[in-house]
């Protein structure tokens, strides 16, 4: 029989153990989310670009593709009414897996002229419904602008709450009349128009409350101040950590300052400006489903091919891999 001090002895060894184990597992959790913060999981990245060799042939077009080691594309030019080319596209792009990544329609929104907002209204909505059928992941357009001289250009109401609301009912038009269940509608940050932050973005996504309302990323376009083109990479962290699981499609790209009396800024071949693209493409791959990553604003094939080198031998150094 155990004395009254054997049994407390045994009783006080007891809980010890019971604590260290409870600890151990604290201890074991504790840094198995920190190997997991400081080494995410990474999924192959999808690298698109526009394609110069002609292939209307949709077999062709996926493969010219796939030949650039390209994952991604931009939606071919196809009409929303001819629905068996459209499904020829799809089921090629299935079969070789290569994702359309966007469907762009560059056009101002806000157009001072009623007819051609209107007319550019149908057209992005039109867009949205293309994007649908057949099976990009998105429809991409500015939000607009007040500028009477460019449809893209500054103006001191691309950042008021008209301009805001404006963009919000817009975007509500647009979704409410395709239904969309796949694809989705998005607004490309400016940096002289809503959205020009992450906040004002999350403010947008939460306005314009729409399951298919979501985050084209084109961290450039959000470098309108000297402290953002020195601290990209912050700005790219701040992208990620706020819009990321919205995030369905990015542009490639870089920028260089040209130094004279005030900012200017220039966009440029990605490698050839200040980009953290080791950080924008570990960013990328950390996400659960890694949107399409588009080069774009180059002036030929060549300056293409050169921007695709250029990050994919970047993904090779961080350890991110392309499919």
């Amino acid at each position: 029989m155990n004395s009254p001090a054997t049994a407390t002895r045994r009783t006080f060894l007891n809980h010890t153990l019971k604590a260290a184990a409870v600890l151990g597992l604290a201890r074991a959790t504790t840094t198995g989310l920190l190997a997991a913060k400081s080494n995410p999981a990474r999924s192959p990245v999808r690298l698109g670009g526009p394609l110069f060799a002609k292939a209307d042939d949709p077999e062709e077009w996926v493969l010219a593709h796939r030949q650039l080691g390209y994952g991604a594309a931009y939606c071919p030019g196809v009409s929303l009414n001819d629905a068996a080319r459209l499904r020829a596209f799809k089921d090629a792009a299935t079969k070789h897996n290569l994702v359309i990544a966007e469907v762009g329609r560059w056009v101002n929104l806000l157009d001072a002229d009623a007819g051609k907002r209107a007319a550019n209204l149908k057209l992005v909505t039109e867009g949205l419904a293309l994007a649908e059928a057949i099976d990009a992941r998105c429809c991409v357009d500015i939000a607009g602008s007040m500028s009477p001289k460019e449809w893209y250009g500054p103006h001191p109401d691309n950042l008021s709450k008209k301009f805001f609301d404006a963009a919000v009912e817009n975007a509500r038009k647009i979704i409410d009349a395709v239904k969309p269940k796949r694809a989705k509608f998005c607004y490309e940050m400016m940096g002289w128009a809503i959205p020009d932050s992450p906040d004002s973005y999350l403010k947008l996504i939460k306005a314009v409350d729409r399951k298919a309302f979501a985050v084209h990323l084109d961290p450039c376009n959000g470098v309108n101040s000297p402290e953002k083109f020195y601290r990209n990479t912050d700005l790219l962290n701040e992208c990620f950590d706020k819009l990321g699981k919205w995030i369905v499609s990015c542009h490639a790209k870089d920028l260089t300052w040209d130094v004279e009396m005030n900012v200017h800024f220039r966009e440029v071949r990605p490698g050839t400006g200040t980009l953290d693209y080791e950080t924008y493409l570990k960013r990328l791959a950390a996400l659960r489903d890694p949107p399409p990553l588009m080069i774009e604003h180059l002036p030929n094939a060549e300056e293409y091919d050169k921007a695709r080198e250029h990050i994919l031998a970047v993904g090779k150094r961080v350890g991110v891999q392309f499919s």
